[in-house]
């Protein structure tokens, strides 16, 4: 079994050694000269090496101790180092954000960027998915922050957009509605055929894909017709009297617990990008 050395016995052999005697390194680690000798005896027990040599009350180092004086000052280095940068929130570990591809092609680009700059050293991790699949990375703490799309009414909801058809106008007038969809689960999906079939159009599927890219060029191509947000291609939206009206959709941002001090900034700048869309 390896030997745990405690940093209080560390600090106290060091302070010896640097005040020069059991009475002045006692007024420095605030113990006892008492336990201050108890302190050197366990350590050198653990160690089983004489530290000192005693001559009355001097004390001066031995071999082993010369060389354990070197180690045990970088021990206490590395170890106020990392006390004093977590307590400062300076240490993180990567800052993960996931997001709903709507979201990434926008965000990466921009709202990634710009926390880099500002936290230079700081980590991303970037996860694109589904909502469904984010919001259960959050629940496991894999993820910190999570933007994603949800029911308009919802507590976590940062901005609302409508859901508007894409696709080209002539397919619109078909007798059966030829649908390109993301695979489920799928909010945008369930609202189109929820909505063709409440308004007694007939449909089919014709493009199914769980890449977005893939159904802007589907749609673009004239397989299919689709919603999305007014993301999804600025501009192109069909009329919207020819098929029938869609629900809105809130954009959600949700957080983990406890955030540390980059993280939080890139969950206010991602609040702030989104509710600006």
């Amino acid at each position: 079994m390896p030997v745990n050395l405690p940093t209080n016995l560390l600090r106290s052999f060091v302070a010896i050694v640097d005040t020069g005697s059991m009475l002045n390194a006692s007024e420095k680690v605030f113990v006892t000269q008492s336990a201050l000798s108890l302190q050197i005896k366990r350590l050198e027990e653990l160690l089983q090496q004489a530290l000192f040599h005693r001559d009355g009350r001097r004390l001066t180092l031995t071999a082993a101790g010369e060389l354990m004086l070197d180690y045990a000052r970088k021990v206490l280095t590395l170890h106020d180092e990392a006390v004093a940068a977590v307590s400062a929130g300076q240490f993180s570990g990567p800052a993960r954000i996931g997001m709903v591809q709507d979201f990434a092609e926008l965000l990466l680009s921009g709202l990634l960027a710009q926390f880099a700059e500002l936290h230079p050293d700081a980590q991303i991790y970037s996860r694109v998915a589904g909502t469904a699949e984010l919001l259960t990375l959050l629940e496991r703490r894999q993820l910190d922050i999570v933007l994603g799309y949800a029911a308009p009414g919802d507590p976590h909801a940062v901005s609302q957009a409508a859901m508007v058809w894409f696709g080209e106008s002539a397919l619109a007038s078909r007798e059966t509605i030829p649908l390109a969809v993301l695979e489920q689960p799928c909010r945008f999906r369930e609202a189109a055929i929820r909505a063709l079939e409440d308004a007694g159009r007939s449909f089919r599927i014709t493009v199914e894909t769980p890449n977005l890219t893939t159904l802007r060029a589907a749609v673009e191509a004239g397989l299919g017709l689709t919603c999305r947000t007014p993301l999804f291609l600025p501009g192109e939206e069909i009329a919207p009297d020819l098929l029938p009206s869609l629900p809105r959709v809130s954009c959600i941002l949700q957080t983990a617990g406890a955030l540390d001090e980059a993280t939080t900034r890139l969950a206010d700048l991602a609040r702030q990008t989104v509710a600006a869309l």
